[in-house]
């Protein structure tokens, strides 16, 4: 065999602690390898040029390259040394930047690491052997779940492309937390007027197909051939019948219960229509609350619905839709105000979250646009905003910035004044992040033109006294306490990771951080990738994000599917597991432990049991090889033999 090995200087990213002509000079007398150089930028094109050069005139039958993380660069080099002739799986790549040279200082240690690094790798591509992807067909039709902002403009741009879209809504309604906005900042423009046209066109576009009320049960398959199982709740409405004309909603006796869409500020019917906008404007029944079904008895709904679409048997039922790619635009969460008793949340109906206020503030909210306070409703003179109420604590688990929270409050305070002229607002704050376009002038603005007084300090107590809140903090630039008596507090919560984020990631086999946030696949490169292929991020579920960054990435993972659909075929890895039918005992442990349900159990002609991977659908991760109790099964590329002679190469002296 004979093998190049290819130093990368990164600049001095890597040349700055590491002696790469040294590196390159002792990996000459590694077995097979018959050319070593150090070249300033490998992945630059000069850089693969070389490298294509190089393996043309020293008849090279594998690559070595020591530079950076293989997560950045490694297809860079695999199409290269493809275009030179050779097989992509006869490279490896030895990462001596993140691991030696960004972590070490030594210089004379950092070479000999690198130089180990490289042996290893040299080692293990002695035993490399090519492997040929398979191809297969797709199904350009694309699953969207969730129906807020980020979904919505994901949704469109597919179907505008041509593609078939599924969409999938938990709630009664798309929409999301932009349809519970009044305005939005910096533009101060009505959200639902923004919002409204793109949620009409969702549901009158030829090319979508929309589910509310429903929940993606469950996900098989690989990219470009996804079964997914979706469970539609009964809303005890037939919706081919409700036209949405409301006499139901405003004839139901029973209205006991908390209005979930407008943050519990006021109560709802039984039978409701969320909101005037609502896409679909078909009411639907909360069967925890209708006396109907609590006590047997009422049919008030049935009586008066003029189609006759009030259905009591309804049950919830399962629809299956095959996919070729997955859009996840699950959204985010609010923390639960009662976490923050030094804030009296939950306890004083006076101290509100940012939503609710924004409810106050929206002319189809519970007051009509008209601000008051909950205890008396009266309408208050003197507010004040706690920006980072959960957000920067790590006491909390909340250690990150929530992103918009001083953008919306400055809004708020805007709105309120607007509402309100002779209100007083106060704005308690840590810093005031505002990177945005506009974004800075639009704080100062709420400040200068507006009179909102902005009080660097935190909270640390809000009590009542009277009809008044105290709201007790500091002012860490005058260097002093401050005490305001309010008439309303309103927290800017933190954000946090929508409720059953961690079992979508389940089911959709993606990873997501400590907060729950599902990760990318590249903060830099591959921001709206996850590590399975085909399905694709859009939105605050990845983390905070405003509207134009959820609008944006929307856009961004539409243009990775209609991508990924522009091909006729898709190519797998062959980089995946491997049974040795003859040594496969049947006990099937792998099978158990394969996150991607990717083996089976199959049946030879002698009647024994083994395991079988579905090529299509393994994942490569390498579980399944390291259960197997008797190494029956080998993950190609990564075979045992080929990291026992890496373990082999670093113990050398």
């Amino acid at each position: 065999m004979r093998i190049g090995v290819f130093i990368c200087h990164c600049g001095s990213n890597i040349a700055g602690t590491v002696d790469c002509p040294s590196v390159a000079a002792t990996a000459l007398t590694y077995p097979d390898v018959v050319f070593s150089t150090d070249t300033m930028y490998a992945c630059s094109e000069p850089g693969q040029d070389a490298i294509i050069q190089a393996v043309k005139d020293k008849n090279l039958d594998g690559v070595v390259v020591a530079s950076c993380t293989p997560r950045m660069h490694e297809p860079t080099f695999r199409r290269a040394v493809e275009r030179a002739g050779l097989n992509r799986y006869m490279f490896e790549m030895a990462n001596i930047r993140e691991h030696v040279s960004w972590i070490g200082k030594i210089k004379e240690q950092n070479t000999v690491k690198a130089s180990e690094l490289v042996r290893m790798a040299v080692e293990k591509l002695r035993r490399n052997r090519p492997l040929v992807a398979k191809r297969f067909e797709t199904v350009k039709r694309v699953l969207v779940i969730g129906g807020g902002v980020a979904g919505i403009q994901a949704a469109l741009d597919c179907a505008d492309g041509g593609q078939e879209v599924v969409m999938v809504e938990r709630e009664q309604s798309i929409g999301g937390k932009m349809a519970k906005l009044d305005k939005t900042f910096p533009t101060v423009d009505c959200s639902s007027c923004v919002l409204g046209p793109k949620m009409v066109d969702i549901a009158q576009h030829p090319k979508i197909t929309l589910y509310t009320c429903s929940e993606v049960e469950s996900v098989g398959g690989y990219v470009g051939n996804f079964q997914v199982t979706i469970r539609k709740k009964a809303t005890y409405v037939d919706w081919s019948k409700c036209t949405g004309c409301g006499l139901c909603v405003e004839k139901c006796p029973s209205r006991k219960h908390p209005d979930p869409f407008n943050e519990n500020l006021c109560n709802a019917p039984s039978i409701n229509i969320p909101f005037p906008q609502a896409i679909p404007k078909k009411a639907t029944i909360d069967p925890n609350f209708c006396r109907q079904f609590t006590k047997g008895k009422c049919g008030v709904c049935a009586k008066v619905c003029p189609t006759g679409a009030i259905n009591y048997e309804m049950q919830e039922e399962f629809i299956t839709e095959e996919v070729g790619a997955i859009i996840t635009a699950t959204g985010y969460g609010l923390m639960d105000i009662e976490r923050l008793t030094e804030y009296g949340g939950g306890r004083y109906p006076d101290v509100i979250t940012g939503i609710q206020y924004e409810r106050f503030l929206n002319a189809s909210g519970p007051t009509s646009g008209h601000i008051i306070r909950p205890s008396d409703h009266e309408e208050p003179k003197t507010i004040v905003f706690v920006s980072c109420a959960g957000s920067r604590d790590k006491s909390l688990g909340v250690p990150y910035c929530s992103n918009f929270c001083c953008m919306y409050i400055a809004k708020q305070a805007i709105l309120t004044k607007d509402h309100i002229p002779d209100s007083q607002s106060y704005v308690f704050y840590m810093d005031v992040r505002s990177p945005g376009k506009g974004y800075d002038e639009f704080t100062r603005r709420a400040q200068e033109e507006y009179g909102a007084k902005y009080i660097r300090g935190r909270v640390s107590r809000i009590y009542p006294k009277g009809k008044k809140m105290v709201v007790r903090g500091a002012d860490t630039l005058l260097g002093t306490q401050v005490e305001i008596e309010a008439d309303l507090v309103v927290l800017g919560t933190a954000v946090v990771a929508a409720p059953g984020a961690a079992q979508m990631a389940e089911k959709l086999h993606i990873s997501y951080d400590t907060f729950g946030f599902y990760v990318e696949s590249h903060p830099k490169l591959r921001p709206v990738e996850t590590n399975t292929s085909g399905v694709f991020l859009a939105g605050a579920c990845q983390g905070p994000k405003d509207i134009p960054a959820s609008v944006g990435q929307g856009s961004a993972a539409a243009a990775k599917v209609l991508s990924l659909f522009s091909k006729d075929m898709l190519e797998s890895d062959p980089a995946i597991a491997q049974v040795n039918q003859n040594t496969c005992v049947g006990c099937l442990k792998c099978l158990k432990t394969c996150p991607f349900q990717a083996i089976v159990e199959d049946t030879l002609r002698n009647g024994k049991k083994v395991a079988k991977v579905i090529e299509t659908v393994c994942a490569g991760c390498g579980v399944c090889t390291s259960t197997c109790p008797c190494g029956a099964i080998q993950l190609q590329h990564f075979t045992d033999n080929q990291l026992l002679a890496e373990v082999n190469a670093i113990c050398q002296k």
